[in-house]
Formats: C-alpha cells, structure tokens, sequence
C-alpha cells in the first residue's frame, strides 16, 4: 500500500499571489471565459482528508452556495470556535506536524490535501509537503497574498507541466 501523500493544490497568479488584496478571488478565470480543462475534481477524488487553513475556510464560507467538498472529511486549522457548514467539517490545532498526523490518520491511507496559505508555507518549512501542483493564471496582480514567503529556499523536482487551456499551465512538483 502507498504511504499517505500531503499533497498541496493552488492557482497562482504569475507573480506568486494566491489571493488579491482582502482576499480577493475576482482574478480566478469563471466558468464564461475559455473553457479549461478541470483538473481539480480529478485530484480531489484522490483525497482522503483535507487540512484547511482557518483564513482559507472563512474565505470559502463566503464564497455561499453549496459547500464545495461535500462530505469529505475537512480539518480546519484553528483555536477559535468553528461555524461548520457540514458535519464533515470539524477543527484541528496543535503543531504543523500534529494536524497533519491527524490528516493522515483521517485519510484512512488515501492523500490529504493541505489548503491555505500560512499552513502551506508552515508545513513547508517542516518538510511535510510531498507534493505542490500549482496552476499559473495569465494574470499579475502585483499585490496580494503570496503563496511562498521570503527566505525557504526549497530544491523541488519537476514531475510535469502542460497547458490546461484558457491560458493556464499547470506544473506538478515533488518537494
């Protein structure tokens, strides 16, 4: 049996944003403009658990409609309480290591999805990442929230990289 991955997804903007000012996500391309391949739900159906960053949750609350992962287990980094919008939704704290030990064990031997950007970059500088698949959006939005901080320089393998269509490349990297 393969060992549980930590694996992390995002979309980035060219000059290394994952969010605008205030969170925005306006620079996302939608559904209207030229159609993309969907390489999300086919990643997602590889995870087990999710380790959500509290930031990224509130952020995706917002957003309203349906809760976009249904019942997949979701850990939600935080000490605070937690307005869950499903019973698969629950909270998590304690160190990077902790939370994603807990992931592991939730994911039940599939791979954990690690979601939002100070756990990234805390799991990062743990080495707890195995994988970061990163789809770059033809847009700059000179500021914003960065994926990567400064300093933590990182050796990463390139596993692959191909154009999704609407303009984006996808690159998959092995940390």
């Amino acid at each position: 049996m393969m060992m549980t991955r930590v694996r992390a997804f995002f979309a980035t903007s060219l000059d290394g944003m994952i969010a605008g000012p205030e969170d925005a996500l306006d620079w996302l391309p939608d559904h209207g403009e030229e159609e993309a391949e969907d390489t999300f739900t086919p990643f997602f159906a590889e995870i087990g658990a999710m380790l959500m960053g509290r930031r990224t949750f509130e952020v995706v609350k917002r957003l309203g409609g349906e809760w976009p992962y249904g019942d997949s287990p979701i850990l939600v980094a935080t000490s605070r309480a937690l307005d869950a919008p499903v019973p698969s939704v629950r909270a998590v704290h304690g160190t990077i290591e902790a939370m994603v030990e807990e992931a592991r064990e939730v994911a039940g031997g599939r791979d954990v999805y690690l979601d939002g950007g100070a756990l990234f970059r805390s799991a990062l500088e743990a080495d707890l990442i195995d994988e970061i698949t990163m789809t770059l959006v033809p847009v700059v939005l000179g500021e914003g929230i960065r994926l990567f901080s400064e300093g933590g320089r990182r050796k990463l393998t390139l596993e692959s990289a191909r154009s999704i269509g609407a303009g984006m490349v996808q690159i998959r990297y092995r940390v």
